[in-house]
Protein backbone atom coordinates (compact mmCIF):
# COMPACT_ATOMS: atom_id res chain seq x y z
CA UNK A 1 0.00 0.00 0.00
CA UNK A 2 1.26 3.50 -0.63
CA UNK A 3 0.81 6.84 1.43
CA UNK A 4 0.98 10.25 0.04
CA UNK A 5 2.62 12.29 2.58
CA UNK A 6 -0.56 13.21 5.29
CA UNK A 7 -1.90 10.46 4.65
CA UNK A 8 -3.49 8.41 7.77
CA UNK A 9 -2.83 4.27 7.72
CA UNK A 10 -4.72 4.14 10.69
CA UNK A 11 -6.91 6.42 13.01
CA UNK A 12 -7.65 6.56 16.59
CA UNK A 13 -11.13 5.68 16.88
CA UNK A 14 -11.78 3.43 13.71
CA UNK A 15 -11.69 -0.15 13.40
CA UNK A 16 -8.72 -1.28 13.23
CA UNK A 17 -7.19 -5.21 12.25
CA UNK A 18 -4.25 -4.87 10.53
CA UNK A 19 -0.42 -5.22 11.27
CA UNK A 20 1.49 -3.05 9.35
CA UNK A 21 5.54 -2.49 7.83
CA UNK A 22 6.58 0.12 6.25
CA UNK A 23 9.02 -0.77 3.76
CA UNK A 24 9.74 3.26 2.68
CA UNK A 25 9.08 6.39 4.26
CA UNK A 26 8.35 7.56 7.61
CA UNK A 27 5.12 7.88 9.42
CA UNK A 28 4.52 9.05 13.11
CA UNK A 29 1.58 7.76 15.49
CA UNK A 30 -0.24 9.98 17.57
CA UNK A 31 -3.17 10.54 20.36
CA UNK A 32 -5.43 12.92 20.34
CA UNK A 33 -7.60 14.04 23.81
CA UNK A 34 -10.98 15.07 23.89
CA UNK A 35 -9.65 18.90 23.83
CA UNK A 36 -8.21 17.83 20.76
CA UNK A 37 -4.47 18.38 21.93
CA UNK A 38 -2.57 15.93 19.95
CA UNK A 39 0.83 13.90 21.30
CA UNK A 40 3.00 12.00 19.51
CA UNK A 41 3.83 8.46 21.04
CA UNK A 42 6.01 6.65 18.39
CA UNK A 43 7.88 7.46 15.13
CA UNK A 44 8.61 4.33 11.98
CA UNK A 45 11.05 5.06 9.64
CA UNK A 46 10.96 2.67 6.95
CA UNK A 47 11.89 -0.39 6.81
CA UNK A 48 10.59 -1.21 10.03
CA UNK A 49 7.60 -3.06 11.61
CA UNK A 50 4.89 -0.77 13.52
CA UNK A 51 4.08 -1.78 16.74
CA UNK A 52 1.90 -4.20 16.47
CA UNK A 53 -1.97 -4.68 16.75
CA UNK A 54 -2.57 -5.54 19.83
CA UNK A 55 -0.36 -3.06 21.46
CA UNK A 56 -2.15 -0.27 19.27
CA UNK A 57 -5.93 -1.35 19.84
CA UNK A 58 -8.71 -2.26 22.00
CA UNK A 59 -12.01 -4.20 21.31
CA UNK A 60 -10.70 -3.59 17.64
CA UNK A 61 -10.79 0.18 17.53
CA UNK A 62 -7.57 2.04 17.12
CA UNK A 63 -5.95 3.74 20.12
CA UNK A 64 -3.59 5.87 17.53
CA UNK A 65 -3.76 7.56 14.90
CA UNK A 66 -0.94 6.73 12.02
CA UNK A 67 0.16 9.24 9.67
CA UNK A 68 2.89 9.46 6.95
CA UNK A 69 5.04 12.16 7.40
CA UNK A 70 6.71 11.34 3.81
CA UNK A 71 5.53 9.87 1.28
CA UNK A 72 5.20 5.79 2.60
CA UNK A 73 4.70 2.26 0.82
CA UNK A 74 3.59 -0.42 3.64
CA UNK A 75 2.44 -3.62 3.68
CA UNK A 76 0.10 -4.97 5.47
CA UNK A 77 -1.63 -8.19 6.79
CA UNK A 78 -4.36 -8.55 9.10
CA UNK A 79 -4.28 -9.83 12.09
CA UNK A 80 -5.79 -12.52 12.32
CA UNK A 81 -3.98 -13.71 9.38
CA UNK A 82 -0.81 -13.20 11.49
CA UNK A 83 -2.01 -15.19 14.25
CA UNK A 84 -2.81 -17.98 11.94
CA UNK A 85 0.72 -18.07 10.36
CA UNK A 86 2.16 -17.70 13.96
CA UNK A 87 0.06 -21.40 15.10
CA UNK A 88 1.65 -22.54 12.28
CA UNK A 89 5.16 -21.96 11.78
CA UNK A 90 7.53 -21.46 15.05
CA UNK A 91 9.97 -18.92 12.76
CA UNK A 92 6.92 -16.62 12.03
CA UNK A 93 6.33 -16.85 15.78
CA UNK A 94 9.47 -16.46 17.21
CA UNK A 95 9.73 -13.26 14.65
CA UNK A 96 6.16 -12.10 15.89
CA UNK A 97 6.69 -12.60 19.29
CA UNK A 98 10.62 -10.63 19.37
CA UNK A 99 8.93 -7.90 17.55
CA UNK A 100 6.08 -7.38 20.54
CA UNK A 101 8.43 -7.53 23.19
CA UNK A 102 10.77 -5.04 21.54
CA UNK A 103 8.03 -3.06 21.40
CA UNK A 104 7.24 -3.09 25.13
CA UNK A 105 10.75 -2.50 25.63
CA UNK A 106 10.78 0.65 23.91
CA UNK A 107 7.73 1.70 25.40
CA UNK A 108 8.73 1.22 28.71
CA UNK A 109 12.03 3.05 27.57
CA UNK A 110 10.05 6.03 26.93
CA UNK A 111 7.60 6.03 29.65
CA UNK A 112 11.06 5.77 31.96
CA UNK A 113 12.74 8.58 29.98
CA UNK A 114 9.61 11.26 30.26
CA UNK A 115 9.39 10.26 34.52
CA UNK A 116 12.83 10.16 35.43
CA UNK A 117 15.36 12.93 32.77
CA UNK A 118 15.23 16.30 32.39
CA UNK A 119 14.85 18.20 28.90
CA UNK A 120 18.27 18.43 28.51
CA UNK A 121 18.81 14.57 29.62
CA UNK A 122 15.18 13.73 26.97
CA UNK A 123 16.75 15.13 24.22
CA UNK A 124 20.76 13.27 24.86
CA UNK A 125 18.24 10.14 25.00
CA UNK A 126 16.08 10.82 21.99
CA UNK A 127 19.47 11.53 19.47
CA UNK A 128 20.69 8.31 21.30
CA UNK A 129 18.02 6.24 20.37
CA UNK A 130 16.94 7.40 17.34
CA UNK A 131 19.83 8.99 15.63
CA UNK A 132 18.66 11.26 12.90
CA UNK A 133 15.34 11.44 13.18
CA UNK A 134 16.03 15.54 13.57
CA UNK A 135 16.44 15.50 10.60
CA UNK A 136 12.96 13.55 9.65
CA UNK A 137 10.45 14.32 11.47
CA UNK A 138 8.87 18.08 12.92
CA UNK A 139 10.84 19.74 15.94
CA UNK A 140 6.85 20.10 17.04
CA UNK A 141 6.53 15.97 16.74
CA UNK A 142 9.57 15.89 18.48
CA UNK A 143 8.43 17.91 21.14
CA UNK A 144 5.73 16.39 22.20
CA UNK A 145 7.18 13.02 21.70
CA UNK A 146 9.71 14.28 24.54
CA UNK A 147 6.86 15.98 26.66
CA UNK A 148 8.16 19.28 26.45
CA UNK A 149 7.05 22.52 24.24
CA UNK A 150 8.57 23.33 20.71
CA UNK A 151 10.04 26.53 22.38
CA UNK A 152 11.59 24.37 25.06
CA UNK A 153 13.13 21.69 22.39
CA UNK A 154 14.16 24.58 20.48
CA UNK A 155 16.07 26.48 23.22
CA UNK A 156 17.59 22.91 24.79
CA UNK A 157 18.81 22.38 21.19
CA UNK A 158 20.37 25.89 20.73
CA UNK A 159 21.82 25.27 24.09
CA UNK A 160 23.41 21.97 22.79
CA UNK A 161 25.22 23.57 19.46
CA UNK A 162 26.58 26.47 21.43
CA UNK A 163 28.91 23.71 23.83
Amino acid sequence: MRLSRGAHATQQGQPERNEYIVLDGSLASSICDRDGKEVCVGFFVGPCVVTPNIARTRDGLSLVSMTAITDASLVRIDSDRLTDLMISSEPVRNWANGILRNALSDKADREWCLAALGGAERLSWFRETFPGYEDIFTHSLIASFLGVTPVTLSRLRARDNRK
